[in-house]
This record gives C-alpha cells, structure tokens and sequence, in this order.
C-alpha cells in the first residue's frame, strides 16, 4: 500500500510539473507575449498594485521573465523531483498572486478568460492546495532525484560499514530505475510539444500560402489590437462641471439597437453577441483607454448599475432619455439610474419640435438643471436645432449628428433608408460653429458606413468638441490610437468649446 501512494504522489508531482513547464514554454513559443493585460484586466482589492507593475515597462519585463522562468524551472524542478519543496512553495506563491488578480468571485472576473464555471474554487486554488501538500512532504515519499540525493547522502555516512556486495548492488538499481520514473515522461513531453509545434507551424504555413483558405478580411477581422498597443489614454473635455472623455462610447450596439440598412439579420446578433458579461468586459476595456463616459438610453440603466455594482468600475452615463412615456418620464428614470448629464433623444427632439411642443423641451431642461445636472438638445435634424435657437431654447450642450455623404449607400435625393443620418452636413458644420455651447456629434461614422480615421478627422475638424460612437470590444484600442493621432493634427475653425 505504501508503494501504490508513492506512486500515486509521484505521478501527482510529474503532471504538476507537466502543466507548469508548458505553461512556461508556451509563452516563449508566442511572439511578444507580454503579463501586461493580464495585470490591466485585474478588479479586485489588488488591482492597483498590479496596475503599478503594468505602467512601467521595465516592471512588465521583470514580471514577463519571472514568469517565464519561474514556471520552466518550476516544471522542470517538479518533473524530475528535485528541489520539490522549494519548488513548490514558490509555485504556490505564483498562483496565490494568480488567484488574487482574477479571483472566482461574482463580479471580479470579467476581463478573464476562463473555462469552466467557478465560485470561490477554481483549478488555480486547487493547484495551490495540492502544492502545499509537496512543501510538506519528505523526500522518501515520492520517487525523484530528491529521494536519490537523500539515499546517496546516507549512504556516505554509512560509508565504513562494508555492504552486500551483490544484495546491495541489485537493490540500488531497482531504487535508482523508480527515482528515474520521470524520463519516459519527459520523453512524451518532448514530442509532445515538437508534434504541437509541428502542427501550428503547418496551419501558419497553409494559411499564408493558400489565401483561398479564408478570406482576407476574415483574417484582418481576427487580428486584434490589443491594450499593449494603446498609445495613450482619451483626452479629455468639459460640459458644465462634468469632465469627459473626447471619445464617449455609444450604447445603440450594446442595446442591441443596430442600424444595419437591409441586413436584417444584424439587431439580433448584436444582441446575441453582447451579453452582460460581454457588456461589462467592453465597459471596463473602454476604461482602461480613458473613454470615461457611455451615452445611451436608460433602458440600459439595469446594466449600468450591475457594471457600477459588480466591477466597482466608473464609467459615467450620459442619458439620451429616450422613453415610451415622453422626455420628462424620460429624465426621472435617468436620474434615478444615476446619470450624469441628460438630454433630449435626437428623434424624440425632432418629433416635439415638428408637433409644436417646444415647451416640453424648455420644461426637461428645466427639470434636468433642478437635479444639478447639465441638460441638452439632441437632433437629427438641422431644422430642430434653428427652431430651438430661434425659440429662445438654451441648453448647456448639443448632440448632432455629422457626417459626409462620401460612401456607397449615401443617396441625398431618395426616399431614406436608414442608409444616412446627416441630412445637411455642410450646413450644420456652418451652424453648429457659430453656437457657443459645446457640442457632441455622434453617427460620426454613419453607423459604420465610413472608416473611424475618416469620420473621426471630419467631425474634429469641423468643429466637434466630443464625438460618440458605437464600438464593439475589438475596436475600442483601435477607435482611441485613431482619437489620439486625430487631435495631434486636428484642423479647427471653429474653438473648442468643452
């Protein structure tokens, strides 16, 4: 029965080692992988120490060699049984510090990857429990090179007593083949690791030498930019005593409300694709690029506080107050939802203007300023915003749509389509630069009918002060890298006015 534990404890120890020395190798195999993400993707109480790591690329470097290094020396320390304990308790530590960054509990674990579904116990807690169990176990109770050092270390002090020259000899080597147990072992992860190699190499190779394979854009779409690529964080402006970011992120895709021409299919994939953890990992990615501020409906309020609730993020929301029960049923629920800025819905603005009631407007501002809010205007059409200016209508920001006509599906002169959102541009560029509120253009990109270098240049230029635009996960580090280079070469007019 002993022998069976020992056995049993020493295959243990082998497919620990296993595990660790690939997870070593594994990240040697991939160019440029970095720790850097994995620390910014961190949420619970010690998100700021490895956030402080992440900042500074010379502590990533630290942090991407001791993991390396680490997990190789502590696989190949567990694999052939020697320096078990050390070993151990360093890798004990190394997944105590793995454990803390994304733990399994309820709202602290988006941002990670994980397989399986964990509350409080996952595989990296029952890793760490089966690692202290080798700290504390002797040498004599697994087969390795620790237990051979030890045999031979008695040995020697046995020294002056002649030993069975034949008994002993047979015994030795009997004991030496167990404490070898780990060769073959080695042996199958060698080729094991060659084979996946082997294998990855031969998908690369056939996918570059046959484009047939899939299509180009099927491979652009798959190339992400990731935060170690971010070249800086949003700037920031200001309306009323709220600062913001200049690149606020749009809540149509998140609500699943997708203007997608004649592809009527797209509302519900967007919809199926954004799920509440989905939604909450796309918020706090848009965080960690200084995006500050989600402008949305308050039908997305629930999300919103379950983001605030679960992730502790802080992420602002901006409400169009949009409701099937009017602007003033609108802003309640807003502000109950904990909005920081609210005003009229461009659709719901142009329906009140084109029915006469613009008293509701100037009774919604009202309302909004009696919270201490900022209040707006919002309107898809140019004709909504001259008949509040001309009425004597003041809010403290603007919300208009703006972009060129310059893309296939734009046709000025035919019945509309959903295909353009920007019925005059020139025209409101010249109208919006002479107002001296600051001013929000959103359907920058003609809901994605326009590349975001392109949009992003015609809205700041013609004299923008924010832009809101709606992005999915994967574009949010792309969208902010394409703001930054937008603002160095920005060619105004018109002042900034937030």
């Amino acid at each position: 029965m002993e022998k069976m534990v020992k056995y049993f404890l020493t295959l243990l120890r082998i497919v620990l080692g296993w595990y660790f020395l690939f997870e070593g190798i594994s990240k040697i195999l991939v160019p440029g992988w970095t720790s850097k993400n994995y620390l910014l993707g961190s949420t619970w109480i010690f998100s700021d120490f490895f956030y402080w790591l992440a900042s500074s690329p010379t502590l990533v470097g630290i942090v991407d060699f001791l993991n390396i290094w680490g997990l190789i020396l502590i696989g190949i320390s567990l694999f052939v049984g020697l320096f078990v304990r050390w070993a151990s308790l360093f890798a004990a530590i190394l997944l105590l510090f793995y454990f803390v960054a994304y733990p399994p509990i309820p709202g602290y674990t988006f941002g990670a990857i994980t397989e399986g579904n964990y509350l409080w116990v996952n595989k990296t807690l029952i890793e760490f429990f089966l690692l202290v169990v080798f700290i504390f176990l002797s040498a004599d109770m697994t087969y390795g090179l620790d237990r051979l050092i030890a045999v031979w270390k008695d040995e020697q002090a046995r020294r002056p007593v002649p030993p069975e020259p034949q008994k002993g000899l047979v015994v030795g080597r009997r004991e030496l083949l167990k404490d070898l147990i780990s060769v073959p072992f080695i042996g199958a992860f060698v080729y094991a690791v060659y084979r996946k190699k082997k294998w990855n190499s031969f998908e690369e190779k056939y996918l570059a030498g046959n484009p047939d394979a899939v299509s180009s854009a099927t491979i652009r779409s798959f190339t992400f930019t990731s935060l170690n690529n971010l070249k800086g964080l949003s700037p920031k402006g200001k309306i009323g005593n709220i600062n913001l970011s200049r690149l606020i992120i749009g809540g149509n895709l998140i609500g699943g409300w997708a203007h997608s021409r004649d592809l009527i299919y797209v509302s519900k994939l967007v919809k199926a694709y954004h799920s509440d953890e989905k939604v909450m990992m796309t918020l706090q990615l848009a965080e960690k690029c200084g995006i500050d501020t989600l402008l949305c409906n308050p039908q997305l309020a629930r999300i919103i506080n379950k983001y605030w609730r679960e992730t502790k993020g802080k992420i602002q929301f901006l409400s169009d107050c949009g409701h099937k029960d009017g602007f003033l049923e609108g802003i309640r629920i807003s502000q109950e939802a904990g909005a920081i800025a609210m005003y009229c819905q461009g659709e719901m603005t142009d329906r009140l203007v084109r029915q006469g009631k613009l008293s509701e407007i100037s009774e919604g501002l009202e309302l909004i300023r009696s919270y201490g809010k900022p209040a707006g205007i919002g309107a898809h059409r140019l004709e909504t915003i001259k008949a509040c200016v001309e009425n004597g209508i003041k809010p403290d920001f603007w919300v208009k749509t703006l972009h060129h006509h310059n893309y296939w599906s734009a046709q000025p002169n035919s019945e509309w389509h959903d295909n353009m959102y920007c019925f005059e541009p020139q025209e409101t560029i010249d109208f919006m630069n002479a107002l001296e509120e600051p001013w929000i253009a959103f359907k920058v990109l003609a809901a994605g009918a326009i590349e975001p270098k392109d949009g992003f240049k015609y809205a700041f230029d013609n004299g923008a002060d924010f832009i809101c635009v709606g992005m999915y996960d994967f574009q949010i580090v792309d969208d902010t890298n394409i703001l930054l280079d937008t603002l160095s070469n920005v060619q105004r007019v018109r002042p900034w006015r937030g």
